[in-house]
């Protein structure tokens, strides 16, 4: 059973859900509506970063505009939306919600998706009933992790039963690992999200490239 107090904090794009296609299909997408060339999955791992308005310098030299950011940032979530309706789970991932909590352990969501998009498409996999809580994106798009991370994990201490010592967050991003040692918790990082192999080496936390391998370095952390 393992101590009850082990948990894990999940990401959700990119992590338990499998977007990346429709998450580059919308990039490409938005830097077409200024003139930029599309990338290659490769490319985008290779750079991608947070907040976003960072990653776009990376490609041209300088950060958008505020107008363009905002046509590109528009143009991004019209085409999300329409493209992530063909995403599912990532492989194995419902089971391994599961049996997590058939252990006896928790386990939550915090993401920088829209909250009140983040809750119906969640509850529509019939995953929802695995997470103590689940928090996503309220305010703008393009900030970074490590504070809603702090409210999250603020919110789960104060319920009880759960410390930020014994928790562990899996995401697929450096910025996963960052707010996690914001926080005081732990990280692993999942290589079939938004960032290579070799970037994501570098916040130097343990890296897999499987969900099910990610939980049982999770638990040989905290378990």
């Amino acid at each position: 059973m393992g101590n009850r107090s082990a948990h894990l904090v999940w990401d959700w794009n990119g992590t338990l859900f499998d977007d990346i296609q429709a998450v580059l299909a919308a990039t490409n997408a938005s830097f077409a509506e200024i003139g930029m060339e599309s990338l290659t999955l490769e490319r985008y791992r290779e750079l991608y970063c947070v907040p976003v308005p960072v990653f776009y310098e990376r490609l041209v030299g300088r950060r958008p505009t505020e107008a363009e950011w905002l046509v590109m940032d528009e143009t991004f979530h019209r085409h999300y939306t329409a493209h992530r309706t063909s995403c599912g789970l990532t492989e194995g991932a419902a089971e391994l919600l599961a049996q997590w909590s058939l252990a006896g352990r928790s386990q939550s969501l915090c993401s920088l998706f829209a909250h009140e998009e983040l809750l119906p498409v969640v509850g529509g996999f019939g995953i929802d009933r695995h997470f103590v809580r689940m928090d996503g994106r309220t305010g703008p798009s393009g900030v970074s992790k490590s504070d809603q991370m702090a409210r999250h994990v603020a919110s789960l201490t104060q319920s009880g039963g759960i410390s930020a010592e014994r928790t562990v967050v899996i995401g697929d991003a450096l910025d996963d690992a960052l707010a996690a040692r914001h926080v005081g918790a732990y990280a692993v990082l999942y290589t079939g999200g938004s960032n290579s192999r070799a970037s994501l080496s570098a916040a130097g936390v343990p890296v897999v490239d499987t969900l099910a391998e990610a939980v049982e370095t999770a638990y040989a952390l905290v378990g």
